[in-house]
């Protein structure tokens, strides 16, 4: 008798190891829906209640500056001739940078098939769309009037007028705009499965109906997750390119002009560079408090913090690289300018700032050469704080620097942030924190299905062995 036509009662029961592990797995794919759905569907508690209070707050000073500025103009901020470039553009470098790095990392580890990606894609991607929203936001403001943005657009009009494509405020508004749509693309099909899960376990009618129109009728077939697959790796394989391209078109705002500190061919890359280095400083500063709030240990373990400071500490490595040759080719050029630029950043009235990048982006990430440290979520999360730090510094030497020292002597003057300024600061910080919090209330933290996923295939891999 062939075997598909046995009885059953003739064939061998299963191995007790099997049912063991089949059980294991189920109990396994139960607890991680149950314990990551439960963080987006369970009522917030008080602690959320306060940072998303104290988020608004943050945004009330950016309210009234930005009332101010649209009946007063920029003259309100610390800007002038020759510093015409203030803290608009030096935010705008800086959450650019927190912008680009976090898809980047997803798509990058994507494509690398690296496993311990599963626990930090998902906060990465929406973080990565957060800075995006206050980096496009500043170029806008600092237009002056920021009504007629749609003046950089290439739209038909009776005057047969068309924007100045020589101008890198034009491959700005473009090179974000491409970005930012790609990677809400990218992060909203990740989710697509677990808007699926949270629509079957939601209790109110309303929350059901949102997450199902969310989860465009997902129900889980071979057909959806073969879809799904192919546009998600498609879409992880163009943000690739599209990232170093955009964030190189960011260094090409300063290469392209004439002033030393800016002309050099080494700031494409190293904006890339910077970009990723500042995204996976911001990572582990939001990442490691939100592991101890929402006890997501077990998914976010000491591996991956390791994994993490390594990946730091090499991008340190590579960003004091771009320090020591951006200082060499002031002294090599044999140009009273570059070599002046080079000079000053350690003499001039600014000189502090230049010293807080060389300690925060050079000396302070050598401490994650020791294992144990990086092992050390507090020691972890001190560096990270310092790196970002360090990378706002930075930016901020890029643009103010190089203008406030201008050819001529009688081009001289330095930037003094007024009170606005700081308020367009600690705007962007509450409206980040903002969008966090509403993320961290509605959406899982962590992708559910990719965690049962690397489950189930670390649990194949221990059968193999």
């Amino acid at each position: 008798m062939s075997w598909h036509r046995a009885s059953p009662t003739v064939r061998r029961p299963p191995a007790p190891r099997a049912l063991a592990r089949a059980r294991g797995a189920s109990d396994a794919y139960r607890n991680i829906t149950d314990h990551l759905a439960s963080i987006a569907l369970r009522p917030p508690s008080w602690a959320w209640y306060l940072g998303f209070g104290l988020s608004l707050l943050l945004t009330l000073p950016f309210l009234a500056m930005l009332a101010l500025l649209l009946l007063q103009g920029t003259g309100i901020w610390g800007i002038k001739i020759p510093v015409g470039w203030g803290m608009a553009i030096v935010n705008f470098g800086w959450w650019s940078r927190i912008g680009h790095a976090g898809t980047l990392i997803s798509a990058l580890l994507l494509v690398a098939r690296a496993r311990w990606r599963t626990s930090i894609n998902r906060f990465a991607e929406a973080m990565s769309l957060f800075a995006l929203v206050n980096a496009g936001l500043m170029p806008l403001l600092h237009l002056g009037r920021p009504w007629l943005f749609y003046w950089m657009l290439p739209y038909p009009n009776s005057m047969g007028l068309w924007p100045q494509f020589r101008s890198p405020l034009a491959w700005d508004l473009f090179a974000i705009a491409v970005y930012f749509v790609v990677s809400l693309l990218f992060w909203y099909a990740g989710l697509i499965p677990d808007l699926a899960t949270l629509r079957d376990r939601a209790q109110g009618r309303r929350a059901r109906a949102i997450y199902g129109a969310l989860s465009l009728g997902w129900v889980g077939s071979a057909t959806d997750w073969r879809r799904y697959d192919n546009a998600y790796y498609l879409l992880g394989a163009l943000v690739l390119p599209l990232v170093v391209s955009t964030h190189t078109i960011v260094g090409l705002d300063f290469a392209t002009s004439v002033l030393p500190g800016w002309h050099e061919t080494i700031s494409p890359p190293m904006f890339v560079v910077g970009a990723l280095f500042g995204g996976f400083a911001m990572i582990l500063v939001m990442i490691i408090p939100i592991r101890a709030a929402f006890e997501l240990h077990p998914y976010i373990t000491g591996h991956h913090l390791d994994n993490l400071g390594r990946l730091l500490l090499g991008l340190s490595l590579l960003a004091t690289f771009g320090y020591l040759l951006d200082l060499f080719h002031g002294w090599y050029s044999d140009s009273a300018f570059d070599e002046y630029w080079a000079l000053t950043r350690f003499t001039g009235f600014y000189a502090p700032l230049y010293l807080g990048v060389l300690l925060g982006g050079v000396l302070i990430p050598q401490l994650l050469w020791f294992r144990r440290l990086r092992q050390q979520p507090l020691v972890l999360f001190l560096v990270a704080l310092s790196v970002l730090i360090a990378n706002w510094l930075e930016r901020f030497v890029g643009v103010v620097v190089p203008l406030h020292r201008d050819f001529l002597p009688s081009s001289w003057g330095l930037f003094l942030p007024t009170v606005w300024d700081w308020a367009l600061i600690a705007g962007s910080f509450g409206l980040f924190f903002t969008l966090i919090f509403l993320f961290l209330r509605f959406l899982p933290v962590i992708s559910i299905f990719e965690m049962r996923e690397l489950v189930f295939v670390e649990r194949v891999t221990e059968d193999d062995e």
